[in-house]
């Protein structure tokens, strides 16, 4: 049965950081016996990792084209491998997966974070051999020292909330639609499989359910992913946008996203870099090329929010909010970052050393290209702010660690150019205030290209502005309707979808398709310049 992963992008480092790779031209019981310990005693919170063989290893990175293995090889290795990880204490048996990679047989042994660590295995594979606990130190596999394997004890059954099963709910709450969907857009081989599967086998094979085959729960990674009804399982589990109109904060507006971890997440970017996120555009006589920067560089801003909702605590009752001022925008999210990390550490920028609240969210973003390698965030977002000449970004926590702030301040040049176009503004008597954006530029065509009618429209319609921020991604027309909790379906075609691709504000995919099933709708430039006007009023 396939991986629950891009096999292509796991083997090139894509999705998982090399040190939880080891790649194996040929087969070493003993040697693999004790990485898949320390694999499992996942001492960092990592996730675990992969051992492939049949591929050779030079400095941590895999020699391509493969040498491969041979059928019997694989045969006899999964045989052994049953009986050696017996010797594990507890037991602890990995996912094996033979793989046909670039016109060869390949072996993979994906190994997760253990449910109860701490696991011991065997100095060898001879008679009475001493057992001792491995962990992963960078790329290698080695034995605690004391102090370590005192932290590897303290953990013993702790085991990362988004890793745990959940109790209070069934397997049937997950949503096998949107699994599909998840392994369709990693391109997963195991997505080809569902139709031969039941529900239970593909949990298990995707690591979000656990127990026995009378008593198989789910995890809450898969409850956050795949749930029918994500906020009735995690009602804190959305993410806050407010705008404040003026400093003392008295005027706001609140946008709110939910969903599963990732649609609300995808949901939340396409609404900072449609909404938020401005552009201004320079020009220098001195220059051939115009000077173009950013409030805000997206890259920043979506690897801060990333971050967030890689980091917080899902067993909480606080929403992650972005506050959005004339001045900075703040990602909040709760509680804080887990020692060695502390509010020193931050204001010196020093993030070398982290440990993971959640081991199994980031693994998932990561296939989704939603985040990068571990301990990159932090950097990627002062690397994004410095390329965009921006001052420098502000990661702040208390003394007890009970939140998590990262301050984006906005490009000062861009301040500038909005108190000179608002002279520009108070000495024009030609152009209506209205049309003018407060941070871009307009185009000579902007009011014929947003006529009142559709204008009208929206502003007396909540619903319609709702499903027209929806619509940033394709959207099918259930999608559309369940994102709106409307129930008929005709009052919504004629309220809402109708109204919408006759103001030429949504588009349809297949047009010469207008009622089939698979129609997907999406908002046009005519729709964005709109919602971007009625926002900036």
């Amino acid at each position: 049965m396939a991986l629950p992963i891009n096999i292509n992008e796991l083997l090139n480092g894509k999705t998982v950081e090399w040190e939880r790779i080891e790649f194996r031209e040929g087969w070493n019981p003993e040697r693999t016996l004790r990485t898949i310990c320390a694999f499992a005693n996942d001492f960092n919170n990592w996730g675990g990792g992969y051992i492939v063989l049949g591929i050779a290893e030079n400095n941590g990175q895999p020699v391509l084209p493969p040498k491969g293995l041979h059928l019997n090889q694989i045969d006899s290795i999964q045989q052994e491998l049953n009986n050696i990880c017996r010797k594990i204490l507890p037991n602890y048996f990995p996912i094996v997966e033979p793989v046909d990679f670039q016109n060869k047989k390949i072996l993979i042994l994906w190994c997760p974070g253990g449910s109860n660590r701490p696991y011991k295995a065997p100095e060898t594979l001879g008679n009475n051999p001493n057992n001792y606990y491995y962990i992963r130190r960078y790329s290698s596999t080695v034995k605690p020292n004391r102090n370590e394997e005192r932290e590897l004890l303290s953990m013993a059954n702790q085991i990362p909330f988004d890793d745990q099963a959940n109790h209070h709910y069934q397997l049937s709450d997950l949503d096998l639609t949107e699994i599909k969907t998840f392994l369709n857009e990693v391109n997963s081989d195991l997505e080809k499989e569902i139709p031969k599967l039941q529900l239970s086998e593909i949990a298990r094979r995707m690591n979000i359910a656990e127990g026995a085959d009378e008593y198989l729960l789910p995890k809450n990674i898969g409850l956050l992913f795949f749930a029918k009804e994500p906020q009735k399982v995690f009602p804190s589990a959305k993410i806050e946008i407010v705008t404040f109109e003026d400093e003392a904060g008295s005027s706001y507006t609140e946008k709110i996203f939910s969903g599963t971890l990732h649609r609300q997440l995808k949901s939340a970017l396409d609404y900072l870099k449609n909404m938020v996120v401005k552009e201004k555009i320079v020009k220098n006589e001195r220059r051939a090329e115009a000077e173009r920067f950013f409030n805000y560089p997206y890259d920043a801003l979506e690897e801060a929010l990333c971050n967030s909702v890689y980091h917080r605590g899902y067993d909480n009752d606080s929403t992650i909010e972005i506050r959005i001022y004339h001045t900075k925008l703040d990602i909040i999210s709760f509680p804080g970052p887990l020692p060695p990390l502390d509010k020193e550490k931050l204001k010196k920028n020093q993030f070398d050393v982290r440990k993971y609240r959640n081991r199994r969210i980031g693994e998932f973003l990561k296939e989704l290209h939603l985040t990068e390698g571990r301990a990159t965030g932090i950097p990627t977002i002062i690397k994004a702010m410095k390329m965009n000449n921006s001052p420098n970004p502000v990661f702040e926590t208390d003394d007890d660690r009970s939140y998590f702030k990262t301050t984006l301040k906005i490009n000062p040049k861009f301040l500038k150019v909005k108190k000179e176009e608002k002279i520009d503004r108070a000495s024009t008597t030609q152009v209506p205030r209205k049309y003018h954006a407060s941070t871009t530029q307009v185009p000579s065509n902007h009011p014929a290209s947003t006529p009142q009618v559709p204008r009208k429209y929206l502003e007396n319609n909540p619903q319609a502005v709702k499903a027209l921020e929806y619509c940033y991604e394709l959207r099918l027309r259930k999608e559309i309707q369940n994102y709106l909790g409307l129930l008929d379906r005709e009052h919504f075609r004629k309220s809402i979808l109708i109204p919408l691709i006759d103001n030429l504000l949504i588009k349809m995919l297949l047009p010469e398709k207008p009622n089939s099933p698979n129609q997907k709708y999406i908002i046009t430039e005519k729709g964005k310049q709109l919602l971007k006007l009625l926002i900036d009023n």
